[in-house]
């Protein structure tokens, strides 16, 4: 959120005032005279130059921390960070198209990914130089709130089959080719959010089919499959997931990613089960669910159609030990990646998360004291401190994943170039006070207050100012002829700092 009223004075800066969208007041203190305070706001403006405003996150408030304010910061594996950091820098320097101007960071990456690309770094000591020379570290979480929160996501390991089978009847679906988003094209990337339609003849778009009519067989036979699971059960994880290995009878393996999704938003099937209370809130998680599922297929089939959306997968060429791949492009590390608010955050974003989940146990408050990188996203990850933390594939990753929801801290490592506190410094000035006369001219009235009870509680001096000015004279019935037009030297007129939005 915007900060510029806060880091008028950097000294409240180092304080550790929260950032937020509202409007302050700064006091440059009271000056003798009125020219006094003119050459003051002049002078600064010379000196400055054009302001540089601070960052604005869209819902969010920051601080500026200092590197040993930061938890844990000093016994992390800065080491195992940086190599993640460094994995997101290749799409970065690579990109040609400079990121939207909507989202804080832009392109500020480029620089400190440029130095990562270049370094050579093999111990955990230079790794965390390198993060505090080229990064400054900002509390970041939603206006209003302390902390963020975190959930966590996994890559489910299930059984299936090339072809279709009695055990294995389940599709796994490819993008249709009658899927449109509006303004993509059919072989583009798509976006996880928002409308989509599917044609109707040459001109008529509807929404697409949503999940029951798919499970019916809205797109069966149109040779769409990728491969066949043995239930609905595996597939809905695999959708939530938004990525899969599908091991073969053979041993070997099909990799599905994410691909695009039939435009409904998606419903928690957990919390239609904590609404209707046949799971306790406490307790609620991903086995659970699925414990719940196995063992009343009739109603787990009522609970899947309750969320009308629907993912289709790509193939995905990768080696059978290999990571999943994030939204980002790059392949996602187990502990160190994390999925963000695409809409907010530019991947590649550090993160240090540090508070306590239950990784050990589902009752356990371990300590988590660690520098994540955004690479992922997905549709229900929506905040400035809110991520998905990614722990790998398979059941154990699996079972750690699915019991994380809980608040935690936020601190994003913000590049250099775009030090608030510096930007801070270019902020213009408001305008001077009055003088103390002209104060005593002309009293304001306070909002609100009937005119006649203003009047009764005015100051004996304020109503003697107040007599002391004449009153303007009466308007002439014609108007007058006009006078001779009179040749002026010219003036410099001064110009208001304004804020251009």
């Amino acid at each position: 959120m915007l900060a510029a009223a806060l880091l008028l004075a950097p000294a409240a800066v180092e304080a550790g005032p929260r950032h937020q969208n509202s409007s302050g007041h700064h006091s440059s203190g009271h000056h003798s005279s009125g020219h006094h305070a003119k050459s003051h706001h002049a002078a600064a403006h010379k000196r400055h130059g054009k302001p540089v405003w601070p960052i604005e996150i869209p819902g969010g408030q920051y601080a500026p921390v200092k590197w040993d304010q930061v938890a844990g910061w000093d016994s992390d594996d800065h080491l195992a960070a940086f190599r993640t950091f460094r994995a997101s820098c290749r799409p970065i320097v690579a990109r040609r198209k400079p990121v939207a101007d909507t989202k804080a960071l832009g392109s500020s990456l480029a620089e400190p990914c440029r130095a990562a690309r270049a370094a050579e770094i093999s111990d955990a000591s230079h790794a965390r130089r390198f993060f505090e020379r080229h990064f400054l570290p900002l509390q970041i979480s939603r206006v209003g709130e302390d902390a963020g929160f975190v959930t966590g996501y996994y890559e489910p390991i299930v059984d299936g089959s090339r072809v279709k089978t009695d055990v294995y009847n389940v599709p796994v679906y490819r993008r249709p080719s009658n899927l449109f988003v509006r303004g993509y094209s059919q072989g583009a990337g798509l976006p996880n959010g928002g409308p989509v339609y599917r044609k109707i003849g040459r001109r008529k778009l509807v929404p697409y089919y949503d999940r029951a009519e798919i499970e019916d067989g809205a797109i069966a036979g149109r040779g769409l499959e990728i491969c066949w699971l043995k239930s609905q059960t595996d597939l809905l994880f695999s959708q939530i997931q938004g990525s899969a290995r599908v091991r073969l009878e053979d041993g070997s393996f099909v990799r599905i990613n994410y691909d695009a999704h039939n435009g409904y938003p998606y419903t928690p099937v957990g919390r239609i089960l904590i609404d209707r209370g046949i799971i306790p809130k406490e307790q609620m998680s991903m086995q659970r669910i699925r414990e719940w599922m196995d063992a009343n297929p009739g109603g787990a089939g009522e609970l899947r159609r309750a969320n009308r959306s629907y993912v289709f997968f790509r193939e995905v060429k990768l080696k059978d030990d290999d990571e999943a791949v994030g939204a980002q492009g790059v392949p996602l590390t187990p502990g160190r990646s994390i999925a963000v608010d695409k809409a907010l955050h530019v991947y590649g974003t550090p993160f240090f998360i540090t508070g306590e989940l239950p990784v050990e146990a589902p009752d356990a408050k371990t300590p988590f004291r660690r520098l994540m990188v955004a690479q992922d996203t997905g549709s229900a990850i929506i905040g400035p401190a809110r991520a998905d933390l990614y722990f790998g594939a398979g059941t154990e990753a699996g079972a750690v994943a699915g019991r994380m929801r809980h608040p935690i801290s936020f601190v994003m490592l913000l590049p250099n170039s775009l030090d608030p506190v510096a930007r801070g410094r270019t902020m213009p000035l408001p305008e001077p006070r009055p003088s103390a006369r002209i104060a005593k001219l002309y009293p304001q009235t306070p909002a609100g207050k009937p005119q006649e009870a203003a009047a009764n509680d005015k100051p004996a001096s304020a109503a003697v100012a107040d007599q002391a000015v004449p009153t303007p004279q009466a308007r002439p019935d014609a108007a007058p002829v006009a006078a001779p037009k009179r040749t002026h030297r010219p003036h410099h007129r001064h110009h208001r700092h304004r804020r251009h939005r």
